[in-house]
């Protein structure tokens, strides 16, 4: 930033906050900001805390430890706890709330203060923006999923808020609209200047919308940054999962290299004889002819060329997915192609992996341990099962097995 350029400031802070419901730790150690004018999604899985953080934030629930400072004035720190209503926060959720005894221009000015004159200038300034002039005095249940979610946006911004709080807004939305009542929603939120913090577990929308993303995963923020820099620079392997899907090549590390049937790979920073993975995105494979038996030849960018033959393709609609049953371990690799690419199955094509678009790992403690998926866990577990079952069972104290030693 160049010198004497005035900072954006802060309006939102949230600093170490804690929430356990019994022994469960929803919310671990989370630090958030977001400034003026910029939009932040919370992206996680159902369950990550996403939603218990932004209640937090709106006061709706009292954290167990940490600090929220809206604006500059600390909200809650433990000693001081400011209600949801003086707060100077908008909220808005995914079932909308709409009063549906109230007109829509009396929904939009629920809160208001000021004279009739003033608040009825706000509530036309606000529909003409959310592009619903003329609905005023129509009622919640005359409107469609997408008007209301317009109109409820519109009186969580009658007020001003400083700080705007949105829990998965568009869950409830048809598909074909989803799109441009995002677009309209972004629009009107820069306008406003507020700072958001937008729930998601899409995504896509986060990508979107936001200017930064957080990624939560077990009540705690693992990766922050832009939606370019999260996609492509991913903090570990479940984080690249997030966004889209991902094939897997497991390898060992000597040397900073890693051989494959795919050719070495660079491997940096991990030790001899540690177990990584390779990943990369469908889209980032490269797909070959095959020359009677033989592939293309090796390449600096791509490396060497690996043979599969085709289990299934499928169009949809702006690309195709190809799954290739790989002749080196049997393994499914998928392929994404750009328009209509649908090769007959058994058909046999060499596969490439582009250098520069692909991560490196540290494999997970349970496939260093030589887990490499679910089945493989449960094969090892159930031999355990099933003694436990049947010393109860000879005692009179548990199930029958099946023959095949199932509970």
């Amino acid at each position: 930033m160049p010198e004497g350029t005035p900072k954006t400031p802060l309006r939102l802070e949230a600093a170490n906050l804690f929430r356990r419901f019994g022994a469960q730790t929803v919310v671990s150690d989370l630090w958030l900001t977001v400034a003026a004018g910029q939009v932040t999604c919370l992206l996680g899985p159902s369950g990550c805390g996403k939603s218990t953080t932004l209640r937090m934030i709106a006061g709706v629930e009292k954290p167990d430890s940490g600090v929220v400072t809206i604006d500059g004035r600390t909200v809650c720190d433990g000693v001081t706890f400011v209600p949801p209503e003086a707060r100077g926060v908008g909220l808005m959720f995914q079932d909308f709330a709409l009063f549906p005894h109230l007109t829509v221009a009396k929904n939009v000015a629920y809160g208001l203060t000021g004279d009739k004159a003033t608040k009825a200038a706000r509530v036309a300034e606000l529909l003409e923006r959310v592009d619903l002039a003329g609905f005023g005095p129509k009622h919640p249940h005359e409107l469609s999923g997408g008007e209301q979610q317009r109109v409820a946006l519109a009186r969580a911004l009658a007020p001003r808020p400083r700080v705007m709080l949105m829990d998965e807004p568009f869950s409830g939305l048809d598909n074909r609209l989803r799109d441009g009542i995002r677009d309209t929603t972004l629009e009107v939120l820069k306008e406003e200047g507020a700072a958001v913090l937008l729930v998601t577990h899409e995504p896509e929308e986060a990508m979107r919308m936001a200017d930064e993303i957080a990624l939560m995963r077990n009540g705690k923020i693992v990766q922050r940054g832009s939606p370019y820099n999260i996609y492509n620079a991913p903090k570990d392997k479940e984080a690249a999962s997030f966004f889209s899907d991902i094939n897997v090549i497991r390898g060992v590390s000597k040397g900073a290299l890693t051989e494959t049937p795919f050719g070495a790979f660079l491997t940096p920073g991990h030790a001899d004889g540690a177990k990584v993975d390779i990943v990369i995105r469908p889209q980032h494979l490269k797909i070959d002819f095959d020359r009677a038996g033989r592939g293309p030849n090796p390449t600096a960018q791509d490396g060497t060329p690996a043979r599969g033959v085709v289990a299934r393709a499928r169009f949809l609609g702006h690309e195709s997915l190809v799954d290739f049953r790989m002749d080196f371990d049997g393994s499914t690799l998928t392929a994404a192609v750009p328009g209509v690419f649908l090769p007959v199955r058994g058909t046999a094509l060499w596969l490439m992996i582009r250098r520069d678009r692909c991560f490196v790992f540290p494999a997970a403690r349970l496939d260093r341990e030589g887990f490499s998926g679910r089945a493989d866990r449960e094969d090892s577990v159930q031999p355990k099962i099933a003694k436990i079952a049947a010393r109860l069972a000879k005692r009179g104290q548990g199930p029958d097995l099946t023959p095949e030693g199932q509970l």
